[in-house]
């Protein structure tokens, strides 16, 4: 099972290396390499509307799953305590309902 080590930053570096959560509290974003290997950048930002994380003292969790549905690979898995927690593909259809989704989203929550 592949694990990715959290790292607290003020700043996201600019290079990234794989296996790694770059996570910084300021500005309320994490970011790692997609977890299937395919090396693009997957960016999840903390708000009530986005993601949130927990962090444990050791361990980080992110919720919702991570569905990176603009990459080729249309990745989809979770991050618990640490571990890449793999769900299943979503097919065309459920993207698009999903992405309406979170669009009604984004507007009830346009003052954050």
């Amino acid at each position: 099972m592949k694990k990715l080590k959290p790292e607290f930053v003020e700043f996201i570096p600019k290079d990234i290396e794989d296996d790694i959560l770059y996570i910084s509290i300021r500005f309320r974003t994490a970011v790692h390499l997609c977890a299937c290997g395919c090396g693009n950048k997957t960016v999840t930002r903390f708000s009530p509307r986005d993601w949130k994380l927990t962090f444990d003292g050791k361990t980080v969790s992110l919720f919702p799953s991570i569905g990176n549905w603009s990459f080729p690979c249309q990745s989809h898995y979770w991050i618990k305590k640490n571990k890449v927690i793999w769900d299943r593909k979503w097919s065309k259809s459920k993207i698009r309902t999903n992405r309406y989704h979170d669009k009604i989203i984004r507007k009830i929550f346009s003052w954050y």
